[in-house]
């Protein structure tokens, strides 16, 4: 049995080194690092990133949309959508979650209370008043719709881009991969399987002059990569919030009659075009698009088709 400890202690380094190799030159995120077009607020759990665009004096409009983006990937993917609504005289208001781009990642649970207490304090925040359209991808989608739930008031619409709230399960993701220490060293180790950039773009070529392409892609996406926390946010938010199954809260926001405008594209591998029709269930007043050649990544590789069609529907709702 004098074997046994070397061993054992063999493996255990085996097991760490992959972990080390991950982690030792991660930098904790700090303003230095915002860019300059942007700026923090400084909300309750930690500082988030935002950015205002805004549309020429003359053309505004006075109305606010506020973009929610998804579990991974930060606010750049709105780059193709946000001139669209401006130059119909919208004031947009993007920002990174925590955890994400370039907000703070604080120790702390990320469940669906903290995504919608980060919206609400950075919308008081910027002192914005009365109500604005919500325009939430993937995640954004059920943290909209919490957010709708909770503040109806503040709420004028609600644009659904391929919502989370239906899936049977997480690609990559079973019970063992998320529990204490283990989950850690998995998500780690094996972060392309969780978020690589492979799943993530489905399409790797748009003829779209707005889309964001692959090259862009990954140079904007890696930038996030280099600072601590990110991949405990993604562990966490599996861990605290339930994405999987959101019906209850999408059945209580169709009661409120709030516009709703859900785009999907016909062949997601993520969240599968099937759940639209559980949606309508929930919210039947919603109105659909599909766009039969779009994947789960219509946002950045559609988002002329995209854009215009949110853009379409909320001129109508002013």
């Amino acid at each position: 049995m004098e074997w046994l400890l070397p061993t054992i202690i063999s493996l255990l380094v085996a097991l760490y080194l992959p972990y080390l190799f991950k982690t030792f030159r991660l930098k904790k995120i700090n303003v230095s690092h915002v860019p300059e077009e942007g700026d923090w607020a400084n909300l309750s759990d930690g500082n988030i990133f935002y950015r205002w665009f805004l549309p020429d004096k003359e053309h505004s409009n006075g109305e606010t949309i506020v973009l929610v983006h998804g579990f991974s990937t930060p606010s750049f993917v709105w780059g193709g959508l946000i001139n669209t609504f401006c130059n119909s005289g919208f004031k947009v208001l993007a920002y990174d979650h925590f955890g994400r781009g370039f907000s703070e990642r604080p120790r702390i649970n990320y469940d669906k209370e903290l995504y919608i207490r980060s919206l609400k304090e950075l919308m008081d925040d910027q002192d914005i008043k009365g109500k604005v359209h919500l325009v939430g991808y993937s995640m954004g989608g059920p943290i909209v719709g919490y957010f709708a739930e909770k503040y109806p008031n503040q709420t004028k619409s609600m644009s659904l881009i391929a919502p989370a709230g239906f899936q049977q399960a997480m690609a990559g993701v079973n019970s063992w991969t998320i529990k204490p220490i283990v989950g850690e060293w998995f998500w780690h180790v094996f972060n392309n399987r969780i978020y690589g950039v492979g799943r993530m773009s489905e399409t790797a070529y748009s003829d779209d002059p707005l889309s964001i392409n692959e090259e862009e892609f990954l140079e904007n996406f890696n930038k996030q990569l280099v600072f601590k926390g990110f991949t405990e946010s993604l562990l966490s938010t599996v861990r605290h919030f339930n994405l999987m199954d959101c019906r209850r809260m999408y059945k209580n926001v169709g009661y409120l009659d709030i516009p709703t405008f859900v785009v999907w594209g016909k062949n997601d591998g993520v969240v599968p075009h099937s759940s639209s029709t559980n949606l309508k269930e929930c919210i039947p007043h919603s109105e659909l698009l599909t766009i039969e050649e779009g994947t789960h990544d219509i946002t950045y590789r559609q988002p002329t088709e995209v854009g215009d069609s949110i853009n379409s529907f909320l001129l109508n709702k002013t």
